[in-house]
């Protein structure tokens, strides 16, 4: 088994990784996440990433030339979760309206990132360093457009110029209130949470009629959904 490395962030250059590889560069991530959910970000060293792991030091190196590189790459970890995440289907019960749909998401987006607080430190955190904001950034968009697939699963939409993009906004300004909430209270509380996805919906009703009929949420429709991971 073999796989790319992801290059600057990931640590190989691109060269291919073995399954021994792998299973070591994941060893590493998880160190870092272990790290970070209980330290600041200038306080972890990739020595203490290796002690962590147990492994040498000069393994570390050969995946992650500094601190920050294994940041953004538990970052792209990260996002590949919250991603799969944001796509998973809504059932049991079903969103009856946009607007509850946006709240079971960012409700189960939230438990995730309060789960793992490596997570929260790096997204949401002040202290965060340009490439793993980028990182967050890409990700968001990715969600966006996972999210845009996902209303036309669940509800016949109107044609809505950009609404990519609008969905991005809307999830930037939640971003911002989470990150709010973290900086106050060193996690995403349930009152803020609310408040952030009531922004959302604000900003997406200059798009949005208030109510879309429902679409049956049949195979086609988790079709539409499943690609968007495409």
């Amino acid at each position: 088994m073999e796989q790319r490395g992801q290059g600057k962030g990931g640590g190989t250059n691109g060269r291919p990784m073995r399954r021994r590889g792998i299973e070591r560069y994941q060893l590493l991530l998880d160190a870092t996440e272990t790290l970070l959910a209980g330290h600041a970000d200038e306080d972890v060293s990739l020595a203490q990433i290796a002690a962590a792991a147990r492994v040498p030091l000069a393994s570390v190196y050969h995946f992650f030339p500094n601190r920050n590189a294994a940041f953004v790459a538990l970052a792209h970890r990260f996002n590949e979760e919250i991603y799969a995440l944001s796509i998973t289907p809504l059932r049991d019960p079903e969103p009856q309206s946009w607007q509850e749909l946006l709240e079971m998401k960012h409700a189960r987006a939230a438990a995730f990132q309060n789960s793992r607080p490596a997570a929260l430190r790096l997204f949401l955190g002040a202290g965060v360093s340009v490439a793993v904001r980028n990182a967050d950034f890409s990700g968001n968009a990715r969600i966006a457009a996972g999210r845009a697939r996902m209303f036309e699963a669940y509800f016949h939409m109107p044609l809505i110029p950009d609404f990519v993009t609008r969905l991005e906004v809307a999830g930037a300004s939640l971003d911002g209130i989470w990150a709010m909430s973290y900086g106050k209270h060193g996690h995403i509380t349930d009152e803020l949470r609310r408040e952030a996805t009531a922004a959302s919906i604000a900003y997406l009703r200059r798009f949005l009629p208030e109510h879309l009929p429902r679409r049956p949420l049949d195979s086609e429709a988790l079709d539409r959904i499943a690609a968007a991971s495409a």
